[in-house]
């Protein structure tokens, strides 16, 4: 049976992720295998280097994108009162007009979150075709190669201020001491040097490296989110071994400073990076006004239900102490009326949305909020208003008629006893006649300490 039959790759990859579960590794250079088929290549089992970070997919984006929106209880709530219209019994108005608002936030909401995950998208194909210098057989020496296509089992050649494509074990540096220093403020924010070194016993003379000369095996650790932590130890061809730290790891990320060049070879790759499995990926952020709505919802929900059904049990009440059937209880098709406590199951869930709507009748047949001069009452254009009455907690102003409008309207003022009121602003009845419409050029408050004789009334 061929390699590439589908019972070989699934065998092989059950048995690959047997390999990625050990709590040992043992990885071996890639470069003598180089050129030869996949199933013959030792490091095949661990992911590549390419990443990605977004949250949706292409396919699912419309049902996994849903089901993070209802998450909010006010979706779910609304959603609720539309598919209640769509029930024949229980609707109170046209059942198409109760989709649209909530068809339009959740598509707005799709669109911003759908917009964001391509710009996630886009940050990933740049990070993965980002070019590093790697090593291959055939070259004999570095190439240009894109992050994406660093494997485990590579060696990878970082030039000073350049970030280190994966995570790398440090075998060779320019320095003749065997340092390199990194800078890790991808990491951990902090800008101070680190020092690394290279794995004792190996060459560190300022001479080129030559990956064709390193035969050992590495042995290390399975991957692990601890940017403080490393174990691992190189097996020579002598049965040498040779114990390596977190002294001696590139974590990918970081950036070589005051360092010409170093060599590295590749233990993790991709999200089995450190770096990458601190990274728990794109999450749903609900804020703190959206977690105390949640609650809010379930409270009004709560009260909703209360009113409903103390509606529901009084409907069912009234019909059984009728002692005949009103004229405009409709029967239906076969001339048969619903018995009252299935009329009083029907009038619980009309009563859900009767509720709304008569909130709204009252908030726009208010007298209080009529405006006579433009002869316009109050409009409410969505049915939710109700839930975002009520909310508001505190108002700032700067006091200079930012929120209200300072005006001055002069009423009436009185010389020696004899009073004169505006004809169109005074409230006392107006004069038979109007003597004089007395224009304000001063200030009144200051003019009448001076003048106790006159008073004037401004409001």
């Amino acid at each position: 049976m061929g390699w590439n039959s589908p019972l070989a790759r699934l065998r092989d990859a059950l048995r690959g992720q047997r390999v990625r579960e050990r709590d040992i590794r043992k990885l071996v250079s890639n470069l003598p295998y180089e050129g030869l088929e996949k199933m013959k290549q030792p490091n095949r089992h661990f992911p590549g280097n390419a990443i990605k970070t977004t949250k949706y997919t292409l396919l699912f984006f419309i049902p996994m994108n849903l089901f993070e929106q209802f998450h909010r209880l006010a979706n779910i709530y609304f959603l609720g009162l539309a598919i209640l219209n769509f029930v024949p019994v229980v609707n109170a108005f046209q059942p198409e007009v109760a989709l649209i608002p909530i068809c339009v936030i959740l598509a707005l909401t799709a669109l911003k979150d759908g917009w964001e995950d391509f710009r996630r998208y886009q940050s990933d194909r740049k990070l993965n075709n980002t070019p590093g210098n790697s090593n291959l057989r055939k070259e004999q020496q570095f190439v240009e190669r894109r992050w994406k296509d660093v494997r485990v089992g590579d060696f990878v050649k970082v030039i000073c201020n350049e970030i280190i494509p994966a995570d790398l074990l440090l075998l060779h540096t320019s320095d003749p001491n065997g340092v390199c220093h990194i800078e890790t403020a991808n990491l951990d924010g902090e800008t101070n040097l680190k020092q690394r070194r290279v794995v004792p016993g190996l060459s560190t003379s300022t001479s080129e490296f030559e990956p064709e000369s390193f035969n050992g095996v590495v042995v290390c650790e399975r991957p692990n989110n601890n940017l403080n932590h490393f174990k691992c130890y190189v097996e020579k061809p002598d049965n040498v071994k040779v114990g390596i730290g977190i002294e001696s790891l590139l974590l990918r990320g970081c950036t070589v400073r005051n360092t010409d060049h170093t060599v590295g070879f590749v233990v993790y790759a991709g999200h089995e990076t450190k770096s990458m499995l601190n990274n728990n990926g794109p999450r749903y952020k609900r804020s703190k006004l959206e977690r105390k709505l949640n609650t809010d919802v379930i409270f009004c929900i709560i009260l909703l239900f209360a009113m409903c059904l103390v509606g529901a049990l009084g409907h069912f009440s009234w019909l059984q102490e009728l002692p005949s059937v009103p004229p405009y209880l409709v029967p239906d098709s076969h001339g048969h009326l619903d018995s009252p406590a299935l009329s009083g199951f029907y009038m619980f869930f009309t009563m859900i949305i009767l509720l709304q709507i008569g909130q709204v009748f009252f908030i726009t047949n208010d007298i209080d909020l009529y405006d006579e001069e433009s002869d316009t009452p109050m409009q409410c254009r969505a049915l939710n208003i109700t839930e975002d009455l009520g909310q508001i907690q505190y108002i700032f102003s700067d006091k200079t008629g930012t929120l209200t409008e300072n005006k001055m309207v002069f009423r009436r003022c009185t010389v020696m006893g004899t009073e004169y009121p505006h004809c169109e602003n005074g409230k006392a009845p107006p004069a038979p006649t109007c003597p004089f419409i007395l224009v304000l050029s001063f200030n009144p408050r200051q003019w009448v300490k001076s003048n106790p004789r006159f008073t004037f009334v401004v409001e």
